[in-house]
């Protein structure tokens, strides 16, 4: 998502891979690099609430499953850490970032928690997820940027080879594009032969969530009363947000 205009700086820092500054605006606080693009966005009043639409999106999965252990490739500001954490405290979490200083903006700036059930692993993603377990975790949620553009290990074979391994049995799988994805593609018709339910979610900003399951699933009705169980615990809009996703294969 483009930055609007205006903000004070607080915090500008830089490492190999260009600068990473915190903008306060209004009532938010903002993660970007050496672009007008938000990494991440937070309430600043309420640090575990993701802001972004597609952020919020990116947390459906748990509506169908609560999960024992997720995995967050690309920490940011630590939002979807923050979010998970605050609505499943007992959950394991294992958060991987590129990026030292990302991860220390994230813990000096974004209030992201500590806890002994919070793991981060300064890596790259391809090797972070070649070393875990097979059926490891239950819940993958990806949203790999750089300043500009997504990562391509997302959209490689390989990484849904390696997150079929590391998932459980009924484990699922959240991917944020910032394009429209090509489900007639070579790499959509793997996704197809790995996982049982692929589903979509598109943002007001134009970003694609894309959540691949083990399980056969559709969409929950708009008044499903676990939503709005879960909206008491993370107001974030669950219906609504429900109500908009659309079953691919």
């Amino acid at each position: 998502m483009k930055l609007p205009l205006g903000g004070d700086p607080v915090y500008q820092t830089a490492d190999a891979l260009g600068n990473i500054q915190v903008i306060d605006q209004r009532k938010h606080r903002i993660l970007r690099f050496d672009s007008l693009f938000e990494q991440s966005k937070i309430d600043r009043r309420r640090p575990y609430l993701p802001v972004h639409e597609y952020n919020r999106a990116m947390l459906l999965p748990v509506a169908f499953r609560e999960p024992r252990h997720a995995t967050v490739l690309g920490l940011g500001g630590g939002v979807l850490v923050s979010a998970l954490h605050h609505l499943l405290p007992e959950c394991g979490l294992h958060a991987v970032e590129l990026r030292r200083e990302v991860v220390i903006v994230a813990r000096q700036f974004f209030d992201m928690p500590k806890a002994d059930n919070i793991r981060i692993t300064i890596a790259d993603a391809r090797v972070a997820l070649s070393d875990m377990t097979d059926a490891s975790t239950d819940l993958i949620l990806t949203d790999l940027y750089n300043a500009e553009r997504m990562s391509p290990f997302p959209n490689q074979p390989n990484f849904l080879d390696q997150c079929d391994r590391v998932l459980s049995a009924r484990g699922w799988l959240a991917i944020n594009y910032h394009r429209p994805p090509d489900f007639a593609s070579p790499l959509f018709q793997h996704m197809r032969r790995l996982f049982t339910s692929v589903q979509m979610f598109k943002s007001k900003t134009n970003n694609y969530v894309v959540y691949a399951s083990r399980q056969d699933v559709e969409p929950l009705a708009e008044k499903d009363p676990g939503l709005a169980v879960l909206e008491e615990q993370l107001p974030i809009d669950w219906q609504r947000l429900m109500n908009r996703v659309q079953r691919i294969f």
